[in-house]
């Protein structure tokens, strides 16, 4: 599911925005590139410290949107490329993936799970 050019995005610093929705009302929450840890059967996983209301949120509707970019990656025309992520997210509090995390990330207090049902490359 996730091209090259999108892993190698991950690997530059940037913003990620994650976008829940509630009630009609949109909520973006943001994090950074280097968080992001891709697994083996292309899930995201995020720390989580804050995100009161992505948690909230998700709890009544799964389904989320996150971008990511960097302008260290060519993009289609012209240095500097962003993604378009679809999917669906769950925040986890214990578990093996939750644990691996930690490790990584001791200030998280639970973990966001994006199973990804669509990844587009935007520039």
């Amino acid at each position: 599911m996730f091209t090259e050019k999108f892993l190698e995005v991950v690997n530059h610093e940037g913003v990620v925005s994650i976008v829940t929705c509630s009630n009609n009302e949109a909520h973006a929450a943001n994090t950074w590139n280097s968080y992001l840890v891709i697994t083996e059967d292309n899930k995201i996983l995020i720390p989580a410290a804050a995100m009161i209301k992505t948690e909230e949120n998700v709890k009544a509707n799964p389904k989320v949107k996150l971008t990511l970019g960097s302008k260290e990656v060519m993009g289609h025309m012209y240095m500097g490329t962003g993604f378009l992520l679809e999917g669906t997210a769950k925040f986890l509090t214990e578990g093996d993936s939750f644990k691996m995390m930690f490790e990584k990330y001791p200030f998280l207090t639970r973990v966001v799970e994006v199973t990804v049902t669509s990844c587009k490359q935007t520039l």
